[in-house]
């Protein structure tokens, strides 16, 4: 399934229905009065959200909801029927924001939270709800109001327990697919991940999200290379799984990098917990490798995993270093 995080679509509750004009007239009965009904409100549009969807890939089939209209009101004083509501059904973490694309509605963060985001028109007054003492017959009936109608932007951010962060090529999804059964493209160039991929690692009777975040460079805080919109998955995750290849020249300057673009975009990402893993070990010499180890600690100032996924190599101290962690 195609992953898909971001859309906008255009809501439209249901109008309310009309009020009716009536007067009973039946043989014999003089002065049989008003008898006309209310119209029905009409439905509302509510948002749901729903833990067994992880993208928004229906949004880009279909753009337009409308709820049901109220039916009108009918003599008899009968009431017109009320217009069904319309429930959309949004992944866990789906943000929801007015048309400015920055205005927060609301955050959809739990499985069952359901957001009234338009709300369906009242239902118009018939004739006999104007009857009173000095006004017996009342030739007014009410029209329905209409429903409210929006744009509104979803904006989907992946709740997982880890978050696999770093340049390009770091071999993000290379250890996605040797940790899970995900099976993400995997290419020897630059931004082979172009949207997160997901996978769930099973470890010591324990089950962890991972997402594959797309490669970032710097200034991605402010829209370079794919830009920050892949950095909102980040605010979602238990721990940042910070990748650093070490074919890298600076491993230091690499890592500085990708954490000065966490920082810029949130001061919260820069909080939470991380585990630096060097990547690609089995392409250097031992003595290659502790050299970079060093000025990777030296940079971070915490002691980084060494790995290889292709050989295996560290990955079991890792999965208990998650495990731990998490």
């Amino acid at each position: 399934m195609k992953f898909l995080d971001q859309a906008k679509i255009y809501l439209k509750a249901g109008d309310g229905g009309n009020g009716c004009l009536s007067f009973r007239r039946e043989k014999y009965i003089e002065y049989g009065g008003p008898n006309g009904g209310d119209g029905g409100n009409g439905g509302d549009v509510i948002f749901r959200a729903a833990k067994n969807l992880n993208t928004l890939i229906d949004f880009r089939y279909q753009q337009h909801f409308n709820a049901k209209a109220g039916r009108p009101g009918e003599g008899s004083q009968r009431t017109g029927k009320s217009g069904d509501d319309l429930y959309i059904t949004v992944p866990v973490g789906t943000e929801i924001l007015a048309e400015d694309k920055e205005t927060l509605l609301v955050d959809m963060v739990s499985e069952g939270q359901e957001f009234v985001a338009a709300r369906g028109g009242r239902g118009g007054w018939g004739n006999l709800h104007f009857k009173s003492s000095t006004n017996q017959a009342p030739d007014r009936a009410d029209p329905g109001k209409p429903g409210e109608e929006m744009a509104v932007w979803l904006r989907l951010k992946l709740i997982a327990d880890i978050g696999l962060v770093g340049f390009p090529n770091a071999g993000k999804s290379t250890l996605l697919s040797v940790l899970t059964a995900a099976r993400p493209k995997i290419a020897n160039y630059p931004f082979t991940t172009l949207h997160p991929n997901l996978g769930v690692l099973y470890a010591y009777d324990r089950e962890f999200v991972i997402a594959d975040l797309p490669g970032l460079i710097e200034g991605a805080s402010e829209g370079v290379g794919l830009g920050h919109r892949f950095l909102g998955h980040t605010e979602r995750t238990g721990v940042i799984l910070h990748l650093v290849d070490a074919n890298d020249e600076d491993v230091g300057k690499a890592y500085k990098t990708i954490r000065a673009e966490l920082k810029a975009y949130s001061p919260k990402l820069a909080k939470k917990k991380e585990i630096v893993v060097l990547t690609k070990i089995d392409s250097l010499q031992p003595d290659e490798v502790a050299d970079k180890l060093a000025a990777l600690k030296k940079a971070s100032r915490k002691t980084p995993f060494a790995i290889s996924s292709i050989s295996g190599a560290g990955l079991d101290e890792l999965k208990k270093e998650i495990v731990k962690v998490l």
